[in-house]
């Protein structure tokens, strides 16, 4: 190639020959291709080897936000039982973790505008003052930490406030999302994916810098979907789907559904294994939203993501309605409250054994602390 395109320009054919072999060897003689990128693994950061100082300095602990109880039960995790329970604002959803990890939110949705946030200082478990905030069902960050996302579930829009303050700084109406509920966000923190609980039930894609709604999608089966999680690689939405016992496969960057995975009755929460691979997915055991009985037939599904397959099924002793929660620390311990039974469940991630502990009356979105990961993007400790 170089010897053709020096004699096109002109140089004696003898002075081609005085130029050395090398000249003319391909640079990679074997494959010219590029290297390939290291495959992404948007969980990397929050295996058990990465827990951040700020996290560290806290009190291990699992926080239950008890819905009909105004109150919040203290669990020690070694022990295995309540240690404290101290009361907080009207209808406590989730218990949220600050994105620079410094604050437990708990976020009560009261009723439309009398919505508070009880703040908790994670080095003594104990509860600051409350701080007046529109209905917030839920708790959610910019993935710059730039602003918390408030999920004003009656209002039906997103409040975006300053992380620390709550001052209010802008609004996203979402008119089309009822009931918007869970979120996710891309591997490239350019969108997040909200469900949407009531009417049809379906999903809202917003543009986080633009802060606007890009596109809404019904799913195949009408239902009620709840809890949202992305996909290690970063390609597919898992979404719990309550009416229809199963998870939806949602690819993110097309937005449209791709697959489907029977689960149990009443699938609704999602945890993501310590190392990354699995997805717990909590059955409640009930289509109903509220008032399900107790006692009834809730269980985990386990999902391998590189499969996307079921690996394994733990059904609750005697039955049970596990709700939301999260892993321990170290991944050996999955927490989730029992939504219609006064109890939070502790599965042993090894062999699925179950261990339940008395809280208040209807648990909802608790959270373990510490976590690893280098900040929170909400809802119950959603690490990256």
């Amino acid at each position: 190639m170089i010897r053709t395109l020096l004699r096109h320009a002109g140089l004696p054919i003898a002075l081609l020959a005085l130029l050395p072999t090398s000249a003319f060897a391909s640079s990679c003689p074997e494959d010219c291709s590029e290297p390939a990128p290291p495959p992404v693994n948007i969980y990397s950061h929050t295996t058990a080897g990465h827990m951040s100082p700020v996290a560290a300095a806290a009190l291990p602990r699992v926080y239950v936000p008890n819905r009909s109880s105004n109150s919040v039960s203290v669990i020690d995790p070694v022990a295995l039982k309540e240690v404290d329970r101290f009361p907080v604002g009207s209808k406590p959803q989730h218990v949220v973790p600050s994105w620079d990890l410094k604050t437990l939110w708990v976020a009560n949705n009261g009723t439309g505008r009398n919505g508070s946030l009880t703040p908790i200082d994670p080095a003594t478990a104990k509860p600051g003052k409350q701080v007046a905030v529109d209905d917030p069902y839920n708790v959610y960050f910019m993935p710059d930490g730039s602003a918390a996302i408030i999920v004003d579930e009656a209002l039906k829009q997103l409040d975006l406030r300053d992380p620390q303050t709550m001052a209010l700084k802008s609004i996203i109406p979402t008119p089309d999302c009822p009931g918007i509920n869970h979120a996710d966000f891309s591997a490239d923190n350019s969108y997040a994916i909200f469900t949407c609980e009531y009417g049809d039930g379906g999903l809202a894609k917003i543009d986080l810098k633009n802060q606007k709604v890009l596109g809404h999608l019904d799913l195949s089966k009408m239902g009620m979907p709840q809890d949202i999680r992305l996909s290690p690689d970063g390609k597919v939405f898992y979404v719990a789907d309550m009416m229809n016992d199963g998870v939806f496969l949602i690819d993110g960057d097309s937005f449209k559904e791709i697959g489907f995975i029977p689960t149990g009755i009443g699938a609704h929460g999602f945890v993501v294994s310590r190392d990354g691979k699995r997805l717990y997915v909590s059955n409640r055991g009930s289509h109903k939203m509220e008032q399900g009985r107790a006692d009834g037939p809730g269980s985990v599904t386990v999902i391998d993501f590189a499969t996307r397959s079921v690996v394994a099924q733990w059904p609750i002793p005697e039955g049970g309605s596990p709700d939301m929660g999260n892993v321990s620390a170290d991944g050996r311990q999955l927490w989730l409250s029992g939504r219609f039974d006064s109890e939070v469940y502790m599965i042993d991630t090894t062999s699925g054994a179950v261990t339940k502990i008395r809280v208040g009356v209807e648990p909802h979105g608790l959270t373990v602390w510490p976590q690893p990961g280098r900040y929170s993007q909400g809802h119950t400790g959603n690490m990256r």
